[in-house]
């Protein structure tokens, strides 16, 4: 039974490989100016030494600059929130925990208001650094208040009251700071958007998902134990409290930097790591990669339906998440209500 469960689930994320590289090559040819999928390959392959296809040199430069760029950036995104999100329901033992119970996502947005609206930094900090910036302040809130104590439910109590706080921090510069045409800037960026990104952006993604990830797996086998208590995991000698500060710190490294580049996407730390376990089980060694893989697809995918729903404009991405957030996060309210 279980060899032919990891059978499965090898032939799934080789599936899921192979979509994601469609969806990302159809990301790049998707916008304003349609390209073929041959002249996307050629152009990337162009640009990687491997060939000398002749691309028009404007579709070469839309393509290697912009579209791909923020694709990989989308990848990486989806690959992190999805991790995150399997990591912190685990340590926490609650099936509704994402990506910003830890308050993070509420800082970020408190530290980027104060740089767009409030001039923090006279001009020397970026958007992108001023969210980074409040997003950490918000975990070390977190960290401060669960000090001594770092229970799953003092935890999960601390990431409302930081959330609380910096939403009201947000909500009290916007009201009195912002004209209209600065507030529905900030709302777009609350939203989510990958537009505007560049090069330096996916590298810093790249690795911190990829080390974030690589820290996980390393602590797998703790994590299985997390599942079932941290009496259990005390019991197989696991230092429960190193353990959840190092994959608590990890998950909020990879949120901050990603809500620092891109806005506040919801529901993917929330919904991904749920579907993949019907299918990989509840094992971390096979669920981590498996969410890094499905949420990765799931954000590319995202992005190309924001870009063509309403076209010629762009939706935030955060709105098309929360399309297919809310209904699962509703199902999953439901089943609990008839098991409880």
């Amino acid at each position: 039974m279980r060899r032919g469960k990891t059978g499965l689930a090898v032939v799934c994320a080789v599936m899921v490989m192979i979509a994601l590289a469609i969806a990302i090559l159809s990301a790049v040819a998707v916008g304003e100016m349609t390209m073929p999928l041959a002249n996307v390959a050629a152009a990337i392959t162009n640009r990687l030494g491997l060939t000398q296809i002749p691309v028009p040199r404007i579709q070469e430069a839309v393509i290697w600059d912009y579209r791909l760029s923020r694709a990989l950036l989308a990848t990486f995104c989806g690959a992190g929130l999805a991790l995150s999100g399997a990591i912190l329901q685990s340590l926490l033992r609650n099936a509704l925990a994402e990506p910003y119970v830890l308050g993070i996502s509420a800082g970020a947005s408190t530290g980027a208001v104060a740089v767009m609206l409030l001039g923090v930094g006279a001009g020397t900090i970026s958007l992108s650094f001023g969210a980074f910036c409040g997003a950490l302040i918000a975990f070390l809130f977190v960290i401060m208040l669960t000090r001594g104590r770092q229970s799953a439910d003092r935890t999960i109590l601390a990431g409302v009251a930081a959330s609380q706080l910096f939403s009201a921090l947000t909500s009290y510069i916007v009201s009195t700071s912002a004209n209209a045409e600065q507030a529905r800037s900030v709302m777009f960026w609350l939203l989510g958007s990958f537009s505007g990104v560049r090069w330096p952006d996916v590298a810093a993604a790249a690795a911190v998902v990829s080390g974030g990830l690589l820290v996980c797996l390393w602590h797998s086998r703790a994590l299985d134990a997390f599942t079932f208590g941290e009496d259990a995991a005390r019991s197989l000698g696991i230092p429960v409290r190193r353990v959840r500060v190092l994959l608590l710190l990890a998950t909020a490294l990879m949120t901050a930097t990603l809500v620092s580049i891109v806005g506040a996407i919801g529901f993917v730390g929330l919904v991904i790591p749920h579907a993949v376990r019907f299918v990989t089980g509840p094992q971390h060694l096979r669920l981590l990669p498996a969410c890094a893989l499905a949420g990765a697809l799931f954000m590319v995918v995202a992005d190309i339906v924001s870009r063509i729903i309403i076209a010629p404009q762009i939706l935030p991405i955060g709105v098309v998440t929360a399309l297919v957030g809310v209904p699962f996060f509703s199902l999953i309210l439901f089943r609990a209500r008839r098991e409880a």
